[in-house]
């Protein structure tokens, strides 16, 4: 699940937590529902990954929602590395010596 297309569908827990997803609904649209909640921990993102892979793989499900699911993982993924390099970003700077 690494490239693909993928959609800026609001999802709860996603990358840009407190607003919709760049070029997706703004503020005063109907189709905005409010700040999102904080994006999720790495644990509870890559637990649910992991979940959308197993379901993907288990396959009997239609094909709107193999979709849906395929976007949630991409979107988790992507969640993942961000926090996984701003991990290696805090590592890396503990590591330089004090000025």
């Amino acid at each position: 699940m690494s490239e693909g297309p993928s959609s800026n569908a609001s999802t709860p827990g996603g990358p840009t937590p407190g607003g919709p997803a760049p070029g997706g609904p703004a503020a005063g649209d109907p189709a905005f529902d409010g700040p999102r909640p904080s994006a999720p921990s790495y644990e509870a993102a890559r637990a649910e990954l992991e979940d959308v892979v197993h379901r993907l793989e288990a396959g009997g499900v239609s094909l709107e929602e193999s979709l849906a699911l395929w976007e949630r993982g991409e979107e988790l993924a992507r969640v993942c590395q961000s926090l996984l390099e701003g991990a290696r970003t805090r590592l890396t700077a503990a590591d330089q010596p004090a000025t």
